[in-house]
């Protein structure tokens, strides 16, 4: 048994939101530990569930929990921005579901080796494949520029004080190469003014955010999930998506509306599903959630 948990954020909604056949296909874009997997294979007494996961580690303890529902369930080592041609290679064509949770599991987080997380010290790594990613988030901030820092920051974080942290980061390397967590939120520390550092988030938050979404490419993987998605369900096929980042939902909100003015899909949530004050009470890390979900026309 693992040792880590991870509470599936909207879980019962999103898997709601998928209307899911006994015998239909179904996607779990990003498996973790495997919540939304099991939960939709539950339901599929002679379909399939096929879960992709850039993660390995996260992605073996998947296989070994989920192993009860055997072929029902086929798991991929795959960023799912590849779905379309890690399909193609099972000989899967079109699917009756997808859904997606965008944000950072659980057990990656309070994992300390990967660098996630300023809580413990570790190496600035980030990466979720660490077998085929070479960018780490201690390249980024020992090599880029302060332009590109402070609009990595400002973009990708929300960070009101990006500039000034960019500027602080590009003057601490100079003297020593920021290599750990620590070393990196210390110095974010040193430069945000005391009042806001007191606000309910560390002043680092947003920064290892920004830093994590850069050294995965988040943002282009989402657009790439989106735009095989579409070609990929059946009609009246649904996608569901569940993100944490401002920036991701624009994304998801805008590409939904676009393929409606098209005649392509009905938006099924008017506005984004949230967690409940229960779900965030007993899950803090769910509270920027929002869900949107279209149905293929």
């Amino acid at each position: 048994m693992s040792e880590f948990s991870h509470i599936p954020v909207l879980k019962n909604e999103a898997i709601e939101a998928l209307a899911i056949r006994d015998n239909g296909i179904y996607i779990d874009a990003t498996v973790g530990l495997g919540g939304y997997t099991r939960a939709i294979a539950d339901k599929v007494a002679t379909g399939k569930v096929i879960g992709f996961d850039a993660d390995s580690r996260a992605l073996a303890i998947a296989e070994e929990s989920l192993a009860e529902y055997g072929e029902r369930i086929i798991l991929k080592h795959s960023n799912f921005r590849y779905i379309e041609r890690v399909l193609r290679e099972i000989d899967i064509v079109v699917v009756d579901g997808i859904v997606a949770d965008l944000g950072l599991s659980s057990m990656e987080l309070d994992d300390s080796s990967r660098g996630f997380s300023f809580r413990e010290n570790a190496p600035l790594d980030m990466r979720f494949d660490i077998e085929s990613q070479d960018l780490t988030a201690k390249d980024i901030v020992n090599t880029y520029s302060q332009e590109k820092l402070a609009e990595l920051f400002k973009n990708l974080g929300d960070e009101p004080f990006s500039g000034r942290i960019a500027r602080v980061i590009v003057e601490a390397r100079k003297i020593k190469k920021i290599e750990t967590t620590q070393e990196l939120a210390d110095v974010i520390v040193s430069i945000v003014p005391k009042k806001f550092a007191k606000k309910s988030i560390h002043p680092a938050t947003r920064v290892f955010q920004a830093l994590r979404m850069e050294v995965n490419d988040e943002i282009g993987a989402l657009r790439s999930l989106l735009s095989s998605s579409l070609s990929l369900l059946n009609s009246t096929g649904r996608l569901a998506i569940v993100s944490f980042h401002s920036g991701e939902d624009r994304i998801v909100k805008q590409t939904f509306r676009e393929w409606r003015e098209q005649g392509w899909v009905n938006i099924l949530t008017k506005k984004p599903i949230t967690p409940t004050d229960e779900e965030i009470g007993a899950n803090p890390r769910s509270r920027s959630a929002k869900l949107r979900i279209i149905e293929k026309a």
